[in-house]
């Protein structure tokens, strides 16, 4: 894997402008209040093994070119397309020939909130990403850390924030502030495929490859802020590997690392009022960790990351006991800690896309 900083000069030329926006989204950061981290759901049932609407219709093995793959995507389509049709659908379709020489396809989901007044190449974008493919082996297993209950948690996201997204845009719009401020905020939300291997050992990262691949020589207008798709992403937020108990995330970037910090002070914000289910003495991120870490993990980040994408990387470290097994499955999930994560991402979520703009406060 190649550094942040052995990238090449047209990844750093992107890099510097990623790294100017964020510049300015730090200094425009703003917390939410306790009244509204009150009003931020849980998810309650949703994250139910057996019946739960979100999650329980992802816990089937979903390996590239199953059955059980193609039913995922139906819930992903049927999900946004009933409860949050004001989310664009975008499809990235492609190939990829396994070392053994079997040909696979490959299908990204990514879903979109951006201003109505934002023009191509105008909007930065909060990413929000996990995979959704399953192992093929051990046979039959469903990945339920790995990435089911993070595919979960994103869907909550999406259907958390949409009313507060909508009610900034029709709000700026009757002032007439659509397309007449610095920062046009949007959300994107990636359901990427083809992250494990068929064939071969480790991660393939099928999907994040080609979907980065993409972005990067999909060019903007002449004149835009941006100059292509990859440069808009203001942050990538990978989720990974999460829903068992006591997980403990590490600072894995250094440039992202206010971020991380920021996440943090959210969990303690949310534990200090009594919104998290978890133990106080159980937190996922430590406030004070001033050190940062290399994940020895590739995970779908890696594309980006070597594109000069920003990123914060939600993976457990040390791994629970679970991953990579049979054992990885819904009965050995902890609710409590799905549920907390439901909260923790949708609250980040929210202050990075400054929401407190439209709380009642």
């Amino acid at each position: 894997m190649r550094s942040f900083l052995s990238i090449s000069s047209c990844h750093l030329f992107y890099s510097i402008l990623v790294i100017d926006s964020l510049l300015a989204i730090t200094s425009a950061y703003k917390p939410l209040s306790d009244s509204f981290l009150r009003n931020i759901s849980s998810g309650g049932s949703d994250f139910n093994p057996d019946h739960g609407t979100l999650l329980s219709p992802l816990l089937i093995p979903r390996a590239l070119e199953t059955a059980g793959h193609v039913t995922v995507q139906h819930h992903f389509v049927n999900f946004f397309n009933n409860e949050l049709p004001k989310w664009t659908m975008e499809w990235y379709n492609s190939t990829k020939t396994t070392p053994l020489g079997v040909e696979v396809r490959i299908a990204n989901l990514v879903f979109k909130r951006e201003p109505p007044w934002t023009k191509q190449g105008q909007a930065n974008w909060l990413t929000l990403a996990a995979h959704y493919d399953s192992k093929s082996f051990p046979e039959g297993s469903v990945g339920a850390t790995d990435s089911a209950v993070p595919c979960a948690v994103l869907m909550h996201v999406a259907r958390s924030i949409d009313r507060y997204v909508t009610q900034m845009h029709d709000e700026m719009a009757a002032l007439g502030e659509g397309g007449t401020i610095e920062m046009d905020m949007g959300v994107q939300i990636l359901f990427l495929d083809g992250k494990e291997a068929l064939d071969e050992k480790g991660p393939a990262l099928y999907g994040s490859r080609a979907l980065s691949e993409t972005w990067e020589m999909r060019t903007n207008p002449v004149g835009s802020k941006y100059p292509n798709a990859l440069s808009q992403i203001s942050i990538f937020v990978l989720l990974d590997v999460l829903g068992s108990i006591n997980p403990l995330i590490p600072s894995y970037f250094l440039l992202t690392h206010w971020a991380y910090r920021n996440m943090a002070s959210l969990e303690d914000r949310l534990r200090k009022i009594s919104l998290l289910e978890t133990s106080p003495s159980s937190a996922f991120f430590s406030a004070t960790n001033e050190s940062t870490m290399q994940s020895e993990i590739a995970s779908d980040h890696v594309p980006f990351l070597e594109r000069g994408v920003p990123f914060i990387q939600l993976l457990p470290s040390p791994l629970p006991p679970t991953a990579d097994t049979i054992e990885d499955k819904g009965e050995n999930l902890h609710l409590p800690t799905v549920r907390d994560w439901a909260k923790i991402v949708t609250g980040f979520a929210l202050e990075w896309l400054d929401m407190m703009e439209v709380w009642p406060e």
